[in-house]
């Protein structure tokens, strides 16, 4: 029987937009996958600046820097589409001032490739029981949208689009802060 791999999420907050910057929070997080996925929910939430405009019109309105639903897709498809094998990396959550960068170890995988990487309707799963697992739980839907929702998500939120940096062995996901 295959068994369902388990992910570990470094979760680093940086004061700045550099690496080399202060460390404001950060976490190791690892356990049982829907343990995993609650605890990344939670720093998400955590960070995730809610404005509050009370003088522009006759009720309040509320903006987030980041739509917490985008996310929680990027972070996922992260977990879902990592490699697990020849690696012990994490998958890391670095969140910056300007921009948070999601790093998945494992590159493009079967009949994904870089020219057609985040078409919707475009996947392959590396980690089939993983991706069965997420589904069960509620935290997928293995439809292949996750990054068009995303996207979606962020152009309603006034945030760029999401940058991806396909190399042999790692995605990376950036998400920029609202202008």
């Amino acid at each position: 029987m295959t068994s369902c791999p388990a992910p570990n999420i470094q979760f680093l907050r940086i004061a700045g937009t550099a690496l080399s910057d202060p460390i404001q929070d950060e976490a190791s997080i690892d356990g049982p996958i829907g343990n995993v996925l609650r605890r990344i929910d939670e720093k998400l939430e955590a960070h995730n600046r809610v404005a509050v405009d009370i003088t522009s019109g006759p009720i309040e309105r509320r903006t987030q820097d980041y739509p917490l639903a985008a996310l929680q897709q990027l972070v996922r498809n992260a977990v879902l589409h990592r490699s697990y094998e020849g690696t012990n990396a994490p998958i890391r959550v670095v969140w910056f001032d300007d921009r948070i960068e999601i790093g998945s170890p494992g590159g493009p995988f079967g009949v994904v490739t870089a020219a057609n990487f985040g078409q919707p309707g475009v996947v392959d799963y590396r980690n089939p029981v993983l991706a069965e697992v997420m589904k069960v739980l509620g935290f997928v839907q293995r439809f292949g949208v996750g990054i068009a929702t995303a996207r979606s998500l962020l152009q309603k939120n006034g945030n760029p689009p999401p940058e991806f940096e396909l190399q042999p062995n790692v995605v990376l996901c950036k998400v920029r802060a609202r202008a």
